[in-house]
């Protein structure tokens, strides 16, 4: 069995895990954080990497050090109803709730807004959301080679134009930088980590790394170490471009208020750049560009989600899944892109620590030889942090809670105090484990 991975074919694994993350969506958070940002833009940048690259890049890493070809039988280490609950919680994350809806509200918000009057927005999204999903569903009930060659020959197309957009971006910029606004003004770098939960590819890195995995095994590789080391490289490669085109948008977003203003969204931002550089032409070659991109993610995420559901649900059919995903994904997707945001940062406020401290448990699974203690701990700490951090996202704020974890937990008030009591789960989860593995030696002694 052949366990060597050319350097040719790591290069297309790097090229498609960037094409995977580097969905349509993902190109209005760091050009709108790069307008709320201003002049602390580098800094702010400095948080979303983290968040927004690293974690995503050391998701597929980990998985492929694990050897597990799920996410649900990774997340069963910890229980296997947990594995159950967090699988369907991420899928629909990922899926109808949010990042389906987001392809649609982005298409819609970069490809028809800017050419139809303002009073017409609502109706003008609801009659897109209706075309765009029918068409979704149509392809994710064939399954077309149409996909196939739109994701071909769309993704080197679309990234040829953005990278032409960013570099006349980077040495032609529109405007100084202006000054921070909002949690930019202070505590840029927490901003811009807390940026990243929305691109949610912590949680599409779950389902990511299962396809490098899958592609390496379709290759003939059963290596473990070989799995690990050519996922690394691959992810190496997908971090180098993803931030590059992160940085370079949100260069762009912070240069463009001068000439722009403020926007509502990432969305007009991307739009309004582009109309700039290229004019009429250029802001509907680019839309024409993202929208066909979106119906590609759109169709994947939807097939996906489908495939999972009709696995834990067999009686429900694939192709009933499909047409209930399309359908709710229609309806969310008229929220609007601004709304829609608005709605999922609590969610993924409360859910993006998890699978964040799940990425550590893995890589590190075996420095605590795996005890279930370990991971069940750890979570529950983690969970009872970052929930409340959701519930203050929404707004909902539970006062004497909110001041108990002001006052005890570091770094609570810019979202991170689910670190600590994280740390402490694994700690004393190591020691519970410890004692467990002395009991059960004694006990033994005894027996002899």
């Amino acid at each position: 069995m052949n366990q060597k991975v050319s350097t040719s074919y790591i290069i297309v694994l790097g090229l498609m895990l960037f094409a995977l993350f580097f969905g349509a969506g993902n190109l209005i958070f760091p050009i709108m954080m790069g307008q709320e940002a201003g002049a602390n833009i580098w800094i702010a940048m400095g948080g979303f990497v983290i968040t927004g690259v690293g974690l995503p890049i050391l998701t597929v890493i980990a998985l492929g050090y694990s050897g597990k070809s799920d996410i649900q039988s990774l997340a069963n280490r910890v229980h296997p109803l947990f594995g159950l609950i967090f699988s369907i919680i991420l899928y629909l994350a990922i899926g109808p709730l949010f990042a389906i809806p987001r392809a649609g509200t982005v298409s819609f918000e970069i490809g028809i807004r800017p050419l139809i009057p303002e009073s017409w927005d609502t109706m003008g999204l609801l009659i897109f959301s209706i075309f765009f999903f029918a068409i979704a569903t149509l392809l994710s009930l064939n399954s077309s080679k149409i996909v196939d060659i739109l994701g071909k020959y769309l993704t080197p197309i679309k990234i040829s134009f953005l990278s032409l957009l960013v570099i006349v971006g980077i040495f032609k910029p529109l405007g100084a930088l202006q000054k921070p606004i909002g949690k930019y003004t202070e505590g840029a770098f927490f901003g811009g980590f807390s940026e990243g939960y929305l691109t949610m590819d912590v949680l599409a890195a779950f389902v990511f790394g299962i396809i490098i995995i899958n592609s390496l095994r379709s290759k003939g590789v059963e290596s473990g170490k070989v799995i690990m080391v050519s996922t690394m490289k691959a992810g190496l490669i997908a971090a180098i471009l993803l931030a590059f085109f992160y940085s370079s948008l949100a260069f762009m977003g912070a240069s463009s208020v001068s000439e722009l203003g403020i926007l509502d969204n990432g969305g007009s931002v991307l739009a309004g750049v582009a109309n700039l550089y290229f004019g009429s032409f250029g802001g509907v070659v680019l839309g024409a560009l993202i929208t066909m991109a979106c119906m590609t993610t759109s169709v994947g995420l939807i097939s996906s989600c489908a495939s999972y559901f009709n696995k834990i649900l067999p009686k429900v059919s694939y192709r009933s899944f499909v047409i209930i995903f399309a359908i709710f994904s229609a309806a969310v997707a008229n929220f609007g892109l601004s709304h829609l945001i608005s709605i999922s940062a609590p969610v993924l406020t409360a859910i993006y620590p998890l699978a964040i401290v799940l990425l550590f448990l893995t890589l590190f699974h075996n420095a605590f030889n795996g005890k279930k203690i370990v991971y069940q701990l750890s979570m529950l700490f983690t969970f009872i942090v970052s929930v409340f951090d959701g519930l203050n996202a929404a707004g909902l704020v539970v006062k004497p809670v909110d001041q108990l974890f002001s006052s005890i937990l570091p770094l609570y008030e810019v979202g991170l105090g689910w670190l600590l009591p994280a740390v402490i789960g694994v700690i004393l989860g190591i020691v519970i484990g410890m004692f467990k593995l002395s009991s059960k030696e004694k006990e033994e002694e005894q027996l002899i």
